[in-house]
C-alpha cells in the first residue's frame, strides 16, 4: 500500500436512536469519536410494519390528487 494516500482508520462508537452503542472502526471523521444515528432498524419503516401503512397512505394521497374536485 502506498503511504499518505489512505484516510485514517480509527475506532468510533455508533450511538443508535434507541440508546444502544456499537463500537466499530471507520474512516468517518466524527467529533469525540461518536456517531449519532437518527435512523436504525428499530425505527425505520422498512424494517417494521409501518411500511404497509405508509404505502396505503401514499396510494390514498395519489387518488385524492388525481380525482380532486375544483
Amino acid at each position: 500500500m502506498k503511504k499518505g494516500i489512505h484516510p485514517d482508520y480509527k475506532e468510533i462508537t455508533v450511538l443508535m436512536s434507541d440508546g444502544t452503542e456499537i463500537k466499530t472502526r471507520s474512516t468517518m471523521d466524527v467529533k469525540d469519536g461518536i456517531y449519532k444515528s437518527e435512523v436504525d432498524s428499530k425505527n425505520h419503516p422498512f424494517y417494521n410494519k409501518d411500511q404497509k401503512i405508509q404505502k396505503k397512505a401514499g396510494r390514498i394521497d395519489a387518488f385524492n390528487r388525481r380525482y380532486k374536485k375544483g
